[in-house]
């Protein structure tokens, strides 16, 4: 069973950020007009999940990205690191 094409995760530094960083990846993807499928997160803002059917997004504050540790339970997953454009 496929679950996604891909996972992105990344890590703010505060709780903030992390809400930040949702909220602009949500507007910049609607400018797009990409739809999105689901959406979860606690009410702390240290974990927020964005679901776009062939693209997840986690975004995590460091504490919660360590103790969730997605990178090792799906170490065997093919991974592709982000690079800036120019880079």
């Amino acid at each position: 069973m496929i679950v996604t094409d891909f996972f992105v995760v990344c890590s703010g530094q505060s709780n903030r950020q992390v809400q930040t960083i949702a909220e602009s990846i949500q507007d910049k993807l609607s400018e797009l007009k990409v739809r999105k499928v689901g959406f979860e997160g606690d009410r702390e803002n240290t974990w927020i999940l964005l679901d776009y059917g062939s693209v997840v997004v986690h975004i995590f504050t460091q504490e919660q990205r360590d103790y969730y540790n997605l990178e090792r339970l799906w170490a065997d997953a093919p991974h592709k690191r982000w690079e800036e454009a120019g880079s």
